[in-house]
């Protein structure tokens, strides 16, 4: 921890942000002591703060946010709120800011994680023991199942998304979100591999009916935390896209990451995490969340084929904002070349 309470050039108001804390219900008593930022959030900023012989954590948006990055704050906070005392795992909630004369922004604060987020190589005893990375594959579903299966009006989060023809509506969404990359200096358009047909096959064979709930909306190993001293979940993170839909396109989004024999080789493909023996299979993951769930799988092929495009789509706006100065080029070409291409050929292999 810094012995000094840095602004992290203004990220951090401490006269505004001290009293603000003093009037909450959140751990520790007194000031703020000391403070330090974790790295790894590529959109938003978070800072683990020392109160007395207790910490928290405190999420707020970049330096230039977004336009809807106050609402995206609000939003996380409502669904770590929702959370409480499901089994779900996920940080504890303590408190949210919607006074923008604090900071000039949202944010909240809640209950730190203890563990790690798989990145490449993985810590031991995960890289040695395979039966611990086949372990990591159960939880995910385990997790996702429990989210899925909550009422969201009984957890008071029935407004938070738009449930009406989910399923119908979701081609046009996606589309719509690349198209408008064209209003970016130096986006011509889309250039995405399979992107007219695969949206065409997702329309053509949008499952009737199904299910309505709230969906993290990009699980993935990226966004989740282990315990280092055993293979279980220590919590889910980042919610800023989390929303109401049908659950099985959080299924469908481990799915488009993962990785088993007989995937297409391709360019920039890399790897989940090494060493990457020993995971379920995908037939092993969709097999269990309809153990855990319920329901009949029959449509998983859909909901993983729209969790290619809108991968595809979502990525296309780091090289359109890349285009035009708005994020590092080398991103940009690296998710325009590797990932939306190799979401494409998933889907047709």
């Amino acid at each position: 921890m810094s012995d000094a309470l840095t602004d992290f050039d203004g990220l951090l108001n401490w006269d505004r942000l001290q009293a603000w804390i003093a009037l909450q219900d959140v751990p520790g008593s007194g000031p703020v002591t000391a403070v330090r930022q974790l790295q790894g959030g590529s959109q938003n900023n978070i800072f683990i703060l020392e109160r007395g012989p207790d910490r928290v954590v405190l999420r707020r948006p970049p330096t230039h946010p977004r336009p809807k990055s106050n609402e995206t704050m609000l939003r996380e906070a409502a669904v770590l709120k929702a959370l409480k005392g499901s089994a779900v795992p996920h940080a504890e909630f303590h408190a949210v800011c919607d006074d923008l004369s604090v900071m000039g922004v949202c944010f909240y604060l809640m209950a730190p994680l203890e563990g790690f987020t798989p990145r490449w190589q993985l810590p031991e005893p995960y890289a040695s023991d395979p039966n611990w990375r086949y372990a990591m594959g159960d939880q995910m579903v385990h997790a996702i199942a429990a989210l899925g299966g909550l009422d969201h009006r009984a957890i008071g989060l029935e407004g938070f998304g738009k449930p009406e023809n989910w399923h119908a509506r979701q081609v046009d969404r996606w589309r719509s979100q690349l198209e408008g990359y064209r209003e970016l200096p130096g986006y011509q358009g889309s250039q995405l591999p399979h992107v007219d047909d695969v949206g065409r096959w997702l329309a053509d064979n949008a499952p009737v009916g199904g299910r309505i709930g709230v969906i993290h909306g990009d699980y993935q190993f990226g966004n989740v935390m282990f315990q280092h001293a055993r293979p279980r979940l220590a919590g889910l993170i980042d919610w800023e896209l989390s929303t109401l839909g049908d659950p099985l396109l959080d299924l469908g989004w481990v799915l488009a990451s993962w990785k088993e024999p007989g995937d297409p080789e391709l360019r920039d493909r890399g790897m989940p995490l090494l060493p990457w023996t020993g995971f379920m299979t995908r037939a092993d993951l969709v097999s269990l969340y309809g153990a855990l769930s319920g329901r009949d799988m029959s449509d998983m092929p859909w909901y993983f084929v729209l969790a290619c495009y809108k991968l595809g789509c979502i990525l296309e706006g780091t090289y359109a904002r890349s285009l035009a100065g708005l994020a590092p080029p080398e991103t940009g070409v690296r998710l325009h070349n590797g990932a939306p291409r190799r979401s494409a050929e998933v889907v047709y292999s």
